[in-house]
């Protein structure tokens, strides 16, 4: 569990990172800017549901 959790915090982190580089890149008129921060929500999303589920089913303990 302690994997997935990093993998999808770089994964949010590198969503962003793109998002700045698009920005930068294409003036800030860009769809590829937008997609990245949509990105970025929907696994920030994701990673908090599969949190609250982990917890909920006992998978994630008190102390972490």
């Amino acid at each position: 569990m302690r994997y997935l959790v990093i993998f999808m915090l770089l994964a949010i982190l590198g969503s962003l990172g793109s998002a700045l580089f698009f920005l930068f890149r294409d003036s800030g008129n860009s769809h590829r800017m937008l997609r990245s921060l949509a990105i970025r929500v929907g696994v920030s999303l994701t990673l908090f549901i599969i949190l609250m589920v982990s917890y909920r089913f006992g998978f994630i303990t008190g102390k972490l």
